[in-house]
């Protein structure tokens, strides 16, 4: 829907831009305000079954977010990419679920996208047993995404453990559970 809203403003602004350079009364041309439209939306289609890759979404309505396939979109929609967790913990808080409940929504709407979810862990413990957290942090996310309508055939989980922590010292922020296109 986005392309064609695209293609739909394109069209107007370029008929709108013959009729002005036809037009001999350059007054009004220059004291007309500009009509009011809808927020662009630039699309790059990939090579992946034609998906936009870049959204300008900072302009979008949230019925426009919900619609958008990109990356983008799906953060800004449902305010972030990745959900916490306590220490030594694979249970969902409450923010978490209801971050995944806003994850679930659009990814119910954009039926095309696949998804990787990440589990990570904190730089505490050995590697084995970050590695078994992590991947019980992951498959926490993917049965709540279930159980809100998302197949499970649509999400792949994959555990890190201890090895790829977003800010190195920081243990609250590196104990997460992560969305990633595929």
């Amino acid at each position: 829907m986005s392309l064609r809203l695209g293609k739909n403003i394109a069209l107007i602004s370029a008929a709108a831009l013959v009729l002005a350079a036809c037009s001999k009364d350059q007054e009004f041309v220059e004291t007309s305000p500009a009509p009011e439209q809808e927020p662009v939306v630039t699309d790059t289609t990939n090579n992946d079954g034609g998906r936009p890759d870049t959204v300008n979404t900072a302009e979008l309505t949230a019925e426009q977010l919900l619609s958008a396939g990109t990356f983008d979109a799906f953060e800004e929609f449902s305010g972030a990419d990745r959900v916490l967790f306590a220490y030594d913990s694979s249970e969902l808080s409450s923010t978490a679920r209801g971050i995944l409940a806003k994850q679930a929504e659009w990814l119910n709407r954009n039926r095309s996208v696949r998804i990787r979810i990440e589990g990570h862990c904190d730089e505490r413990g050995t590697r084995e047993y970050n590695l078994a957290l992590g991947d019980r942090r992951a498959t926490a996310v993917k049965n709540y995404l279930v159980a809100l309508g998302v197949p499970a055939t649509r999400m792949d989980t994959i555990s890190y453990g201890k090895e790829r922590p977003v800010v190195p010292g920081d243990f609250a922020k590196n104990r997460r559970g992560e969305v990633k296109f595929r």
